[in-house]
């Protein structure tokens, strides 16, 4: 399995960073990006990432907990609505993964998208509930070069390199949700 990631090409036209962060104006926290490949990313990065299972799920096994979503803005406009968050462990309040998604709510049920635009519970969380068929299929890994605007996302200052990765989750075989999915550091 590890292979197929391997080979996942390293420049993609969608999901695109910049146009996932251009929803959200000015995006004056869009990173300094490169492409990597998968095996570019160091531990424990890579066990995070590459893989295609909710980031939800991951993060919560890795942290040994359960995470809450907090939205840093949100915008819909007729069927598709965004949203940037972080992700924060429940018990601590540590926030352990910055997002932005971008969800066709055409393709979503009337229970889901309206528990997905309550905006109370983490994505995958809602669709793992609402047993909807879904698939992840990596488009990208990414290497980010934080500032202090990206740092602030985790309630961190410096400079750090974080690892992230781009995608799309598809609902009953309908590419559903762009995502952009980053990290906190380690």
């Amino acid at each position: 399995m590890m292979g197929f990631f391997m080979n996942i090409p390293v420049k993609q036209l969608a999901p695109d960073v910049r146009s996932l962060f251009a929803q959200f104006p000015p995006a004056l926290d869009i990173p300094n990006f490169e492409y990597v490949t998968a095996d570019a990313i160091p531990e424990p990065y890579h066990t995070l990432l590459v893989h295609q299972h909710h980031m939800t799920v991951t993060v919560e096994k890795h942290h040994g907990g359960l995470v809450d979503v907090r939205i840093l803005g949100c915008r819909q406009q007729g069927s598709s609505y965004a949203r940037k968050i972080v992700l924060a462990l429940h018990k601590s309040g540590e926030i352990v993964q910055f997002g932005i998604v971008r969800i066709n709510l055409d393709y979503c049920s009337p229970e889901v998208r309206a528990e997905i635009v309550a905006g109370k519970t983490p994505l995958g969380r809602v669709l793992i509930q609402h047993n909807v068929l879904r698939r992840i299929e990596l488009t990208a890994f990414l290497r980010v070069d934080a500032t202090p605007k990206q740092m602030a996302w985790f309630g961190k200052t410096g400079y750090a390199t974080l690892y992230g990765r781009l995608g799309y989750i598809h609902c009953d075989d309908q590419p559903a949700v762009e995502l952009l999915e980053i990290l906190a550091p380690e």
